[in-house]
């Protein structure tokens, strides 16, 4: 209970008292506090649905929702780090980009392809309520560990910073992607096939090993921010693939 409530404070806004101990270890539990959040979401969006409102305007509650809950941490992080690879020419200026808490044209575009993207799948599965709700939790659940991937593959790019604090070899982060893996196919307890729930995790590893991969290029290492950008990347990935499949 103590590392669920160390996950959810860091992953949300919510007011969670400090739950002292290693913040690192509370992290192994990030799929289930990305699942709860996923869950809260869901539920916004089946209300809408319930109250007969679009499904456009109930997918953009629900990602509204969720931004608010979780005070824009995964946003900002994907904002920052379009900023920089695309506005930076060398490996500190993109840094310094990173860390500036303005917004750019590229943040700004990101942003828009994001909220877009995920709206747009979440409003195909809105003709099934029930199978979308599942399918949320399981981004939720897939998308957080998908978060700790470049804390795990990357050295820290900076001295400082949540990337430092939260990566590193011993911090124990392994856990958390056998912990995502029954989240990753719960949506086949409803209208989701297996190979749907297959399909989505693979879409969602890569997309986050491909920024990875960009990230070792651009600024040799991971940050906090390429970790948030990591979870969006996740998320856009397993609600776009379950959209393709319904």
């Amino acid at each position: 209970m103590r590392d669920l409530a160390g996950a959810l404070k860091f992953f949300s806004s919510l007011p969670i008292p400090a739950p002292g101990g290693d913040f690192r270890q509370s992290l192994r539990l990030a799929p289930l506090a990305g699942a709860m959040l996923g869950l809260a979401g869901g539920l916004v969006f089946v209300a809408a649905l319930r109250l007969r409102l679009p499904a456009g305007a109930a997918a953009l509650l629900a990602l509204g929702f969720g931004a608010l809950i979780t005070r824009g941490l995964h946003e900002d992080g994907l904002a920052d780090v379009a900023d920089g690879f695309g506005g930076g020419f060398t490996r500190q200026r993109k840094l310094d980009i990173m860390k500036d808490s303005r917004i750019g044209a590229f943040g700004a575009i990101v942003l828009i392809l994001s909220l877009g993207l995920r709206a747009s799948a979440l409003a195909a599965l809105a003709t099934a309520p029930a199978s979308a709700f599942l399918v949320m939790i399981a981004a939720g659940a897939v998308s957080r560990a998908a978060a700790l991937a470049p804390l795990v593959l990357l050295p820290p790019a900076r001295a400082d910073g949540a990337g430092r604090a939260a990566g590193g070899e011993n911090a124990g982060l392994r856990p958390a992607f056998w912990l995502a893996l029954p989240f990753a196919f719960l949506p086949a307890l409803g209208a989701s096939s297996l190979s749907a729930c297959l399909a989505a995790l693979v879409a969602a590893s890569g997309g986050v090993l491909g920024l990875c991969a960009l990230a070792r290029a651009q600024i040799g290492g991971q940050t906090g921010d390429v970790a948030g950008a990591a979870q969006q990347i996740a998320e856009i990935a397993v609600l776009l693939t379950f959209s393709a499949a319904a």
